[in-house]
């Protein structure tokens, strides 16, 4: 009987959780098309871009991770356009969005015929702003805010956008996508031409020239690449 009792608190604490983190992202963004890359998809993308991201460097609000999660990336960005293009990649598959943010290449990815797709991130705001984001596009998207990096890959296909910004994470990565080779996972990776990439046998298949929405510096467009990483 306290074990019922304490699972029905942790519940109810739980869903307070994500009210809260659901309001506030609601008070920072509105539900507006992602970019211009891909218009058809909806996001809530931060309607003050800067303040948001001075906000979170300042330490003023209580996030535990930057608010990625309120832009679409031009990796991200170009991922999801290059998915929704060629839907052979992703239809009928069991995908895993790895540092899923926003959630865009997860709606992709169900737009264009995956039989199911996780979104997995850290941040429990990056998770609320997926489900939120997945309503507004109506798919279902698994929500997963347990750090995978540390698990052994298991889908039939791996999809990564913008991830690394840092060599510790760099690391960690390049280490997942190893594993992922090993299990016979293709890997599908969208970054920003500014971005590194792990050494691994990656090869190009598509590049588009896009903008972070909402943009951040007036005018600056970016190179955004989309990389293969065959199974071993």
């Amino acid at each position: 009987m306290e074990n019922s009792v304490q699972t029905r608190r942790s519940r109810s604490v739980q869903a307070a959780n994500a009210l809260t983190l659901r309001e506030r992202i609601l008070a920072d963004t509105a539900f507006v098309p992602a970019g211009t890359l891909v218009p058809e998809i909806g996001l809530y993308l931060a309607t003050t871009p800067r303040e948001i991201l001075r906000e979170a460097a300042a330490d003023r609000v209580n996030r535990s991770e930057p608010p990625y999660w309120a832009f679409a990336w031009p990796g991200g960005q170009a991922l999801a356009r290059y998915i929704l293009d060629n839907p052979g990649h992703v239809c009928g598959k069991q995908v895993l969005d790895i540092g899923a943010g926003s959630g865009i290449t997860s709606v992709a990815a169900m737009l264009a015929g995956a039989q199911s797709v996780v979104a997995n991130d850290i941040d429990p705001l990056a998770c609320v702003a997926a489900a939120l984001n997945a309503d507004g596009n109506d798919v279902a998207l698994g929500i997963s805010g347990t750090d995978l990096l540390e698990t052994a890959p298991d889908c039939e296909l791996l999809i990564i956008g913008d991830l690394i910004y840092e060599p510790g994470l760099e690391i960690r990565v390049a280490a997942f996508l190893i594993a992922a080779q090993a299990s016979g996972i293709p890997v599908l990776f969208g970054d920003r031409a500014t971005s590194r990439l792990p050494s691994l046998p990656f090869r190009q298949i598509a590049q588009y020239d896009t903008i972070v929405a909402p943009p951040l510096e007036d005018g600056y467009v970016e190179i955004a690449r989309i990389w293969r990483l065959d199974p071993a």
